[in-house]
């Protein structure tokens, strides 16, 4: 059994992040182009939080393709083995390749 981290920890690592947290908000999603060219793919930006909902336990979690339609505000998400990213000063959680993410497990 993996252990979860606090959202507040979680921001400063970048792989190996296993996070249990809830949906607090969902944006629309958009299209993005490939890095390797290959056509596009549907992208989702949620926040996820924990503990106190406040905003150092809030994170940016990026969703890809089928994620997008399962997950839905209010629902609780087990990301293990995630990693982050940094983009214009904010930092963002994917399940990536290698990664899981369980919903409402």
């Amino acid at each position: 059994m993996s252990e979860y981290i606090p959202i507040s920890d979680a921001k400063k690592m970048r792989s190996g992040v296993n996070v249990d947290a809830e949906v607090v908000s969902k944006g629309e999603p958009r299209t993005v182009n490939l890095k390797s060219g290959s056509g596009t793919v549907n992208v989702c930006d949620a926040v996820i939080a924990n503990e106190d909902k406040s905003e150092e336990n809030q994170m940016k979690l990026t969703l890809w393709g089928d994620d997008i339609k399962a997950v839905n505000v209010g629902d609780k998400v087990v990301i293990t083995n995630g990693y982050t990213n940094e983009f214009k000063g904010e930092v963002s959680l994917t399940k990536g390749k290698f990664g899981k993410m369980d919903i409402n497990p």
